[in-house]
């Protein structure tokens, strides 16, 4: 095709939230989709995670906002406190939004399924077993030689350590020392946790504990909770040596309530190590190619926006395919309208994440005895809840 024209066929490289948001949005707009899976189905990778309402804008916009509520577990707070004392250094409240609106606990089981059964009923169509490394010629090439198109449009939506925008777009990933384990669970009994509640527990900026709610997966009826522990990469090996005994007594140390919580973890398969990094492509999108999620931007999981940033880039991208009559003057709106918003929160996320995973005391210590009377100020706390539901420069459709 030419630059001219509007794109018809679109390839899409990963089955994560934001490739399935953008194949069914692209879908319903009549247009002929393939979704590129490296695994042999399409499946969900990952625990569980915040939808902000960023995010569940996005999925209003796409007629799917009740089906993922159904599964979820409302958020109302989020609060860290610092052991040892227990003083609360972290306090936002989705009620002091101007606009007050809960987050949305989800597994990534729950977001999966809706996305990925409204895609195949819209008719999308899926090749799996296909690792997409590149584009040629609006193919996608896969790392066995394998091609697929010609594509009018490809989009890499393939995450953080996308092999298409390394070679065709400049990514340049830089590893972040600190990433985290993740395990899911049930929900514990008791009134030990708030069911409504992010809850977090600091030691400095070295050790940090969190337990989210996370709603049910879909088929299930039992309420789950996400445990994550924070750990750098480099410790992983020493961690499973030491064994999962020897952990679970040091984080009952920290926090005691978490015992039922850890039962449901009997050894190191249990948790899975995420691995973070920092990048921000200088512009996502080239001729006939556009990327979104992760590949174009990643950073640590402090803001809790990376689902949801990926959700906003698939329907900037396709409503401004839809409503651009040439397809890289489309591309250029894309990049032009997500453009701050994601630098915002990329800026956002370098400054504070040092203030909860690092090395040395000065940090936390500003966190726990400076910023914490900071956010108490006139005004503060609606710009704290702002900031973490990502409402500033407010991209909401």
């Amino acid at each position: 095709m030419t630059p001219a024209a509007r794109p018809r066929t679109i390839g899409i490289a990963g089955a994560g939230p934001a490739g399935l948001a953008a194949a069914l949005a692209f879908a319903r707009q009549g247009r002929e989709v393939v979704v590129h899976e490296r695994f042999a189905a399409p499946a969900p990778v990952g625990a569980g995670f915040m939808l902000q309402p960023t995010g569940l804008a996005v999925l209003r916009a796409l007629g799917l906002e009740a089906e993922v509520r159904a599964l979820g577990q409302p958020l109302t707070h989020i609060a860290g406190r610092r052991h040892p004392g227990g003083q609360l250094v972290l306090d936002v409240r989705y009620a002091d939004l101007k606009r007050p609106e809960p987050a949305l606990g989800l597994h990534r089981a729950a977001l999966f399924e809706v996305l990925y059964r409204a895609a195949l009923e819209a008719g999308v169509g899926f090749e799996t077993g296909f690792t997409a490394v590149d584009v040629e010629d609006g193919r996608l090439v896969a790392d066995d030689g394998r091609r697929s198109g010609p594509f009018d449009l490809v989009v890499d939506a393939s995450g953080a350590r996308s092999s298409i925008a390394g070679r065709r777009l400049g990514l340049r990933r830089r590893p972040l020392a600190w990433g985290a384990l993740w395990g899911t669970t049930p929900w514990p009994a008791g009134d030990a946790f708030d069911p409504a509640a992010l809850q977090q527990v600091y030691r400095g900026a070295d050790r940090m504990i969190g337990v989210l709610p996370v709603g049910r997966r879909p088929g299930e009826t039992t309420p789950l909770a996400t445990f994550f522990w924070s750990l750098k990469a480099a410790d992983h090996d020493r961690w499973r040596a030491a064994g999962i005994e020897a952990w679970k007594a040091e984080v009952l140390g920290f926090w005691p309530e978490c015992a039922p919580v850890l039962e449901a973890l009997r050894g190191p398969e249990d948790l899975t190590l995420a691995r973070y990094g920092h990048h921000t492509l200088a512009s996502p999108v080239a001729p006939g190619l556009a990327a979104i999620g992760d590949a174009a931007h990643a950073t640590s999981p402090q803001l809790g926006q990376g689902v949801n940033m990926g959700l906003l880039d698939a329907f900037a991208l396709t409503e401004a395919i839809e409503r651009i009559s040439t397809r890289d003057r489309a591309l250029w709106a894309y990049a032009a309208r997500r453009r701050w918003h994601v630098r915002l929160y990329q800026a956002l996320s370098l400054v504070f994440t040092p203030f909860y995973q690092a090395d040395g005391r000065a940090l936390p210590w500003v966190r726990d005895h400076v910023l914490g009377r900071v956010a108490r100020a006139p005004g503060a706390a609606r710009l704290l809840a702002a900031t973490v539901s990502g409402l500033l420069l407010d991209p909401r459709p």
